[in-house]
């Protein structure tokens, strides 16, 4: 079944994938491309941050080649929404990491344009005093 899937800032549409109510099964390449997670040995794995896999329920997690990516956001505490109908999963960001960033008071980037229509993003300004004022015409 073609599944559109969101993952964090993530969009993919179009992934063949198996879905069976509360468990999403993609093949290894498309967990990699629509998560940034793959499977090694030591669990699963982004970058340097891997994810050891219970014991108890490996079947939960992988089998036939295939890996449930559900189970994987469960066991990252992210929430997870699908809607049967349009063939569609949103995984939103684990709560921990929300709580990192509202307390880290670092803004999130952005880019505007300027009366020239030059592009300024915040990142650009990181370590330096910034006042940003906006208006609406309306």
């Amino acid at each position: 079944m073609v599944i559109d899937i969101i993952f964090g800032e993530r969009v993919t549409a179009g992934v063949e994938a198996d879905a069976k109510a509360d468990q999403l099964w993609l093949s290894g390449d498309d967990l990699r491309r629509v998560s940034g997670w793959e499977f090694k040995p030591q669990g699963f794995c982004k970058g340097d941050v891997c994810m050891p896999v219970p014991d108890a329920g490996k079947s939960e997690f992988f089998a036939s080649g295939q890996f449930n990516l559900a189970a994987l956001a469960n066991l990252l505490g992210q929430p997870v929404l699908s809607d049967e109908q349009y063939h569609a999963w949103c995984f939103g960001e684990a709560a921990s990491e929300r709580k990192r960033v509202l307390t880290s008071l670092d803004a999130p980037d952005f880019s505007l344009p300027d009366l020239d229509g030059k592009m300024h993003s915040l990142s650009q300004y990181r370590g330096n005093k910034v006042l940003l004022v906006s208006w609406a015409s309306w």
